[in-house]
């Protein structure tokens, strides 16, 4: 047998033991994200033992008599359009039994979960046919600025900038927090206004996004997975898809204007000045043009947004970003070019779980933010996390967002 097979398999029996407590979905067009909490009965204690006087604390007495669950919170992404890889974890690890939500109608014995997303419609029919389950369906927009309030107020180092290869975290001050632009970067980009709890406006976005990076990635090069085609890029280069100004000024900068001769004129322009098919470009150099296009792209509408409305702190999340070197570094030059070096691009280490974390705080009965905002709580090395096929191993830091896991402690029911 192989051993990495058994360790994995007895993290595997841990959550069917019953340890998993809660679950939640976001459902989006290119990817469905999980966010689940896995308890340590060992580590359950009485909430007046392992906490101050709720009062000094400014907790509620809702959960006064429940107890602290130590655990943690883990994220999972499948491909949507691999919806059945999906059913398949949470049916094998039995997510959807723990910690369940019942429903009102105490004679029914449908499960329910939260979800968000397009695919909490799309595919509720399948997960009733499949898990037994029925989507309890929580607005998109609420979930997204929900996850990233509850992420930016309370999750040590979430926040952080990234220009030049140097990544430098953001110390946010809940107090000071607010307004915000969210650009939630999925199969599209949505811009939101935040001004508080429960408090935004979409008011931009643009229909080239995560979507589009593959879509076309698909069609010119050979991959077959986002990661893939995210991987080529990294070693690719786009100065041989891509027309600079210095091959328009003959290798010379057009400084009255302040344009380097390696600023892009066009993207992919120089390849109606050659006399080359497809073919004789590499993939990777293609993969590279077409990310530093879009990634270019949503950083200057990001950053016209938020001139539009006043807004000094620009937050980008979601799933094309992947924690990916390059694409933080020229969504950071984007907006830093633009607004001449007054706005600084930031990112957070859950982007692409924002929906899937508001998706799980709204449920009431684990009362997550009122526990962990009155406590000081620091995000552990990220890792892989009770994954079926893969054992514990160390990853590059921007392979990292995806399948991983925080400490935390949940009141229980």
């Amino acid at each position: 047998m192989d051993p990495r097979k058994a360790e994995t398999g007895k993290k595997s029996d841990q959550i069917q033991s019953g340890h998993v407590y809660h679950l939640a979905l976001d459902i989006g067009g290119s990817l469905a994200k999980l966010v689940y909490f896995t308890k340590n009965d060992e580590h359950v204690v009485d909430s007046e033992k392992k906490n101050p006087p709720k009062k000094a604390l400014g907790i509620s007495n809702s959960n006064r008599n429940s107890p602290v669950l130590n655990g943690r919170l883990n994220f999972k992404k499948f491909e949507t359009s691999k919806i059945n890889d999906c059913l398949e974890f949470i049916k094998s690890m039995k997510l959807h039994l723990g910690g369940c939500q019942q429903p009102e109608n105490p004679g029914s014995q449908t499960i329910t979960i939260k979800a968000t997303g397009g695919g909490a419609y799309k595919y509720a029919d399948l997960f009733k046919e499949k898990l037994g389950v029925s989507l309890d369906k929580e607005d998109e927009m609420d979930c997204l600025v929900a996850g990233a309030n509850f992420l930016l107020e309370t999750i040590h180092q979430e926040a952080f900038t990234y220009m030049g290869d140097q990544k430098q975290f953001v110390c946010i001050d809940k107090n000071d927090l607010y307004p915000y632009l969210l650009v939630n970067i999925g199969s599209g980009v949505g811009m939101i206004k935040v001004e508080g709890d429960g408090k935004f406006e979409r008011v931009s976005g643009t229909s080239i996004g995560g979507g589009t990076f593959w879509g076309l990635g698909k069609l010119l090069t050979k991959c077959k997975s986002f990661d893939e085609l995210l991987d080529l890029s990294y070693r690719g280069n786009n100065r041989a898809v891509d027309m600079l100004v210095g091959d328009i000024y003959g290798g010379m900068d057009y400084s009255k204007i302040g344009l380097s001769s390696t600023t892009i004129a066009s993207s992919f322009g120089r390849a109606i000045s050659e006399n080359k098919e497809r073919e004789d470009y590499k993939p990777e150099d293609i993969a590279r043009s077409l990310l530093r296009m879009i990634s270019n792209n949503i950083g200057q509408i990001s950053y016209l947004t938020a001139l539009r409305f006043g807004l000094k702190r620009i937050f980008f999340g979601g799933f094309f970003i992947r924690r990916h070197p390059f694409t933080m570094d020229t969504l950071s030059v984007a907006v830093n070019f633009w607004s001449k070096g007054e706005a600084k691009a930031m990112f957070l280490q859950h982007e692409g779980f924002l929906g899937a974390v508001g998706a799980f705080m709204s449920s009431d009965k684990h009362g997550l933010k009122e526990l962990l905002a009155n406590q000081k709580v620091e995000r552990t090395p990220s890792k892989l996390s009770f994954s079926m096929d893969q054992i514990q191993v160390p990853q590059k830091d921007w392979e990292l967002n995806g399948d991983e896991s925080i400490e935390c402690s949940v009141y229980g029911a």
